[in-house]
């Protein structure tokens, strides 16, 4: 096998790159005039890597991983399967095992074929190379975009790339780019929050990051992106995954396509479909959004992948096809160009090679798909260098980019409540310090899902050379002046939200001794479906443990360690401090206890708005009648938002004064340009950065307009009493909304533009 390897480095190291688009689509069309509809159709198809491993069968494998020849012949060469996914078993692998597997996949497929077409291997690589033993983990992006700093997510995507290459893996399905408006829903954590703005700055960034600023995929250092999930996955009517949700045009292009729109713009290479239904029809059946929108309107020209296994359930969940083979016809159709099959590959393609001899789906259909799959496999120049030597990627896991993880861990972390400034808590008095809670002594709520394994379940046995928060804070404060008593625990091997008590008199006791009380609560790692929830309340046995402790008196602070807002309005009132870690990822001990100790000015902000009642969802961009003051007569009609936390909230240990907002007129016409400036002034003595965030406000328009929307954002770094002037420029264009035509308009009128509590009134004419 070492020969094979030195083999394919030597011959295929010779790559062409930066090829014009007319000597790749002549290479495409080259190529596809020699392919049999069976070598098309297997191009479409990919499959789980257990399908073609050594095991009992194809949903498991052994250990350690091998492939299996029959399996492997049969998927890689009878059926000419062009597309290789995930890990075997759930389970991290070293970058050498995987080199050494994506070599021999690729010596299947382009030794024993006809044509040579060598695989594209995909993973979910959201917040580090998912899949690798060793690679460095960042914060998830809901913690990233706590930090309102696009830099960081730049910073994650470009080390991801970097060691997902040194995996030997060249596509990566990501980022998220949903909204993240619902904090029932299991996967908030891997969005950019509620905010579109936000959602479409930080994914441009991400794709900045994996694909490189000449968008040159080739680069041995970069990957192509598979942004996901297209589109309006997450705001179900139930909050749980996979469940159908109502979104009108309009709302669905203002709010949900917006931020997909300039990741195209950008180059994105493939895009993922939503597993979900909106209106009543399944996304990976739906011709209008898939064909009509994602590739007419929005002018996208890469691969469009489904989701998991998502084809079938056409058929066995959302009952639009009556048989497999009629879902096949209704997705191709549609536009989908590749199957996540992922098991079942051999009824996929005799199905799908049926339906073409059937004249059911058209080979212009057909050649359409493997064009762009080929295009992309020319593109990330796998015909020369089809997998990539760990051997020559020598700042894996490095120290280099553990600090920026740990810097953007740092940023993000975001202080909710400091009553009589508690926080910082010298290291030099020497405070005897308890950490509790099931969260204080966990790697694996730290880092949440998609690490190392699928839900997160196995970090532990990963990441042990990295602290958990009662670790960071014994090598701070002292061994022996930090005592660890969990009080409440999660139940080993059981699902997300079970819990046991741990002892919570001992805890008690041990506060009662203590002169500071870290209480760690908030979520086990879970994603998908696994993670769905009935009830948005943190679970009863933390609130007990927290209400126990309080009774002693000892200060306390809370540290919430989620991956959405749970339920705390019973003990916050409770608690001194309050600090909002999200998931921060394997260095997120470390920034936090930099933060509690004062080494560092927390900056982050809630990139979500946290509520404070189960019935109180609502993004900070709601309408005004969802405010309302009591009605004069019969009825009183009231309405009021209940956050315990509004959306771009976070306290600082410095204090910054905003004045003198200036806009360069007061009126102006659609094509004008708001140059506006604000100062910005560090009235403390302690250095630290605020972000300045500007809303817009249309005061009357055709369709009830949000309360508020954000525009422009900048992170600000101010010396103890430093005052700076910010200027920020917005084009009057970008104040529009999509009214019931589907048409982006900005209607004549008023507006108003905010900082802070600052604001002037304009008019548009």
């Amino acid at each position: 096998m070492r020969i094979f390897f030195f083999f394919v480095f030597i011959i295929f190291s010779c790559s062409k790159k930066n090829e014009s688009p007319g000597e790749l689509d002549q290479k495409v069309s080259r190529i596809l005039s020699q392919m049999t509809l069976e070598e098309k159709v297997g191009q479409m198809t990919q499959i789980n890597l257990t399908v073609i491993a050594k095991g009992p069968n194809k949903w498991k494998s052994k250990f350690p991983l091998e492939i299996n020849p029959n399996r492997a012949k049969k998927a890689l060469i009878d059926y000419k399967v062009g597309s290789v996914l995930n890990t075997i078993n759930n389970t991290a692998l070293k970058p050498e095992l995987w080199y050494e597997t994506i070599s021999l996949i690729q010596k299947y497929a382009i030794d024993s074929t006809r044509l040579n077409i060598p695989v594209i291997y995909g993973i979910d690589a959201v917040h580090g190379t998912t899949y690798t033993d060793g690679a460095t983990m960042f914060p998830q992006q809901i913690t990233t975009a706590a930090s309102w700093n696009p830099k960081n997510a730049y910073n994650m995507a470009m080390v991801c790339a970097y060691e997902t290459r040194a995996s030997g893996i060249p596509w990566n399905f990501s980022p998220v780019l949903d909204l993240g408006t619902d904090p029932r829903f299991p996967r908030q954590f891997e969005t950019f929050g509620e905010d579109p703005y936000i959602v479409k700055e930080f994914g441009n960034a991400m794709v900045k990051g994996y694909q490189g600023l000449n968008n040159n995929v080739a680069d041995k250092y970069k990957v192509a992106v598979c942004v996901k999930h297209f589109v309006g996955y997450h705001p179900t009517i139930s909050g749980k995954d996979r469940t159908p949700a109502y979104i009108p045009d309009h709302v669905l292009k203002e709010y949900h396509i917006e931020p997909f729109r300039k990741a195209i713009d950008l180059g994105a290479k493939s895009i993922m479909i939503n597993s979900g239904l909106i209106n009543g029809k399944p996304v990976h059946a739906d011709y209008n959004l898939i064909t009509n929108v994602l590739r007419n309107e929005l002018g996208f020209e890469g691969v469009i992948l489904t989701d998991w296994e998502d084809i079938n359930k056409l058929h066995s969940r959302d009952k639009v096809a009556k048989t497999i083979k009629e879902a096949i016809k209704i997705a191709i159709n549609a536009g989908i160009d590749m199957s996540m099959v992922p098991y079942d590959y051999e009824v996929f393609c005799e199905n799908l090679i049926d339906l073409v001899n059937e004249g059911k789906v058209l080979m212009s259909r057909i050649d359409d798909a493997v064009k762009r799959i080929l295009k992309l496999k020319y593109e990330l120049d796998l015909f020369n260098i089809p997998v990539t030597n760990y051997q020559d990627y020598g700042d894996f896991g490095s120290k280099k980019y553990a600090k920026l993880a740990y810097n953007a861990a740092s940023e993000a972390i975001t202080l909710l409540k400091n009553k009589d400034d508690l926080l910082p808590i010298k290291i030099n008095d020497n405070p005897k310090i308890l950490v509790t809670g099931p969260n204080g002594n966990n790697m694996r709520t730290l880092n949440g899902a998609w690490t190392y394994s699928w839900q997160g379940e196995k970090t532990d046995q990963f990441a042990g050379n990295f602290n958990t928060i009662f670790e960071a804070f014994s090598n701070t404060y002292g061994k022996k002046h930090v005592k660890y008593v969990p009080g409440v625990s999660y139940v080993d091997d059981g699902q997300y939200f079970e819990m046991q008590e741990d002892d919570i008199n001992k805890a008690v006791l041990e506060a009662k001794n203590s002169d500071y009380v870290i209480l760690c609560l908030g979520e086990n790692t879970y994603t998908e479906k696994p993670g769905d929830l009935n009830d948005l309340t943190l679970h009863k046995l933390q609130l007990k443990l927290a209400k126990e402790i309080a009774k002693t008196g000892k200060p306390i602070v809370l540290i919430l360690n989620l991956g959405r807002p749970r339920l705390i309005t019973d003990i916050q009132p409770l608690m001194k401090s309050i600090i909002n870690i999200y998931l921060p990822g394997n260095f997120g001990a470390d920034a936090l206890v930099d933060i509690v100790s004062g080494k560092v000015n927390p900056s982050g902000k809630l990139p979500y708005s946290y509520p404070a009642f189960p019935n109180s969802l609502l993004t900070y961009y709601h309408k005004p009648s969802d405010v309302q003051n009591n009605s004069q007569g019969a009825y009183n009609y009231v309405g009021e938002v209940n956050n315990l936390y509004d959306f771009g909230y976070g306290l600082s240990y410095s204090e910054f004064k905003y004045s003198n907002i200036i806009l360069n007129k007061v009126e102006y016409s659609e094509s004008d340009t708001i140059e506006m400036s604000v100062n910005l002034k560090n009235i403390s003595e302690i250095p630290g950065y605020e972000t300045i965030q500007i809303y817009s406000s249309d005061l009357f328009a055709s369709i009830t307009p949000d309360i508020k929307r954000l525009r422009r954002f900048s992170k600000v770094f101010l010396k103890g009493g430093e005052e700076k002037t910010i200027k920020f420029t917005l084009p009057i264009n970008e104040l529009a909304f999509v009214n019931y035509n589907n048409e982006y308009v900005v209607e004549p009128g008023k507006f108003k533009i905010s900082i802070s509590d600052l604001s002037q009134e304009i008019i548009v004419n």
